[in-house]
C-alpha cells in the first residue's frame, strides 16, 4: 500500500522487484501476463492471477489482487452517495448505470423493482460493487431514510430544477427511472429533491445510462477529493 491508503502493484515484500511495464504486456492480448520476479506477499494477492496473468477490466492498482480484496478496497474508498435504477422492464441500461456507478465510486447500486436485470453493459463490474434489490419503492425508501441519505430523482419532472443550477446533496441516493416511462409515481413522491438536466434538442429524455453518468459525474465535481483518483 502506498502512503495515502491507495493500493500499489508493486506492493511486494521488503526486497522484492515488481515487475516493470514491459514485461508485463502481451503482445494482443488485453491486461498483464504472469507475474516476473519474486512472488509478492500479501493476502490481497491472487496466486492463479500471479501464476496465469490478470486479464480482467481493472486499473493497473488492482492487478494480481483477489476479487474480493478490491471489492473491500472499493467499498473503504467508496463516496457517500448510492445509484438507484427501477427495473420495470428488460432494461439494457441498467449494466451501464452500475458500470459507470463502479467508476465513480458509488456506495451502492440499488435495483428496485425485478430482481433479474441485463448484466452484459455492467462488465463484471458489479462483482466489486454493494448490490441491493428492493422489490418496490417502499423498500428504497426505508434504506435511504436509515441511513440518512437524501433521495435525488433525476427525471423532467414538474417542479424539478436544474442540475446545472443546483447542490446536490453530499449523502444521497441518486434516482433513475426505466428507459422510457421514467421514474415510477411512488418513486417520484418519495424523493427529497427533483433535478433535469439541461437539454437543447428535439428529444424529450436521454438515454438513462447518459443520464446517471452525468449526475454522477456532476457529484464528483462537487464533492469529490480528485487527488485520490487514478
Amino acid at each position: 500500500m502506498t502512503g495515502s491508503g491507495e493500493p500499489d502493484p508493486g506492493d511486494a515484500a521488503p526486497g522484492d522487484a515488481a515487475p516493470g511495464p514491459s514485461e508485463w504486456q502481451v503482445p494482443g492480448q488485453v491486461g498483464v501476463g504472469p507475474w516476473t520476479g519474486p512472488t509478492p506477499v500479501g493476502d490481497h494477492w491472487d496466486p492463479e492471477l500471479l501464476a496465469e496473468g490478470d486479464r480482467r477490466n481493472v486499473v493497473d492498482a488492482y492487478r494480481y489482487w483477489r476479487r474480493e480484496a478490491v471489492a473491500e478496497e472499493l467499498a473503504r474508498r467508496a463516496h457517500p452517495f448510492h445509484v438507484a435504477i427501477e427495473n420495470l422492464g428488460h432494461d439494457h441500461n441498467i449494466g451501464t448505470v452500475v458500470r459507470t456507478a463502479n467508476a465513480f465510486g458509488a456506495a451502492g447500486v440499488h435495483i428496485v423493482g425485478r430482481r433479474r436485470w441485463n448484466r452484459r453493459g455492467a462488465m463484471v463490474t458489479d462483482r466489486y460493487l454493494s448490490l441491493h434489490h428492493h422489490p418496490d419503492a417502499g423498500g428504497l425508501v426505508d434504506f435511504a431514510r436509515a441511513h440518512r441519505l437524501a433521495l435525488v430523482a433525476v427525471d423532467n419532472l414538474p417542479g424539478a430544477v436544474r442540475l446545472e443550477e443546483t447542490a446536490l446533496p453530499r449523502d444521497c441516493v441518486l434516482l433513475f427511472g426505466a428507459e422510457g416511462p421514467g421514474l415510477s409515481p411512488a418513486v417520484r413522491d418519495a424523493a427529497d429533491l427533483a433535478v433535469s438536466i439541461a437539454q437543447f434538442g428535439s428529444t424529450r429524455s436521454i438515454n438513462a445510462g447518459v443520464a446517471a453518468g452525468i449526475v454522477m459525474h456532476a457529484w464528483v465535481r462537487e464533492h469529490a477529493d480528485l487527488t485520490a483518483a487514478w
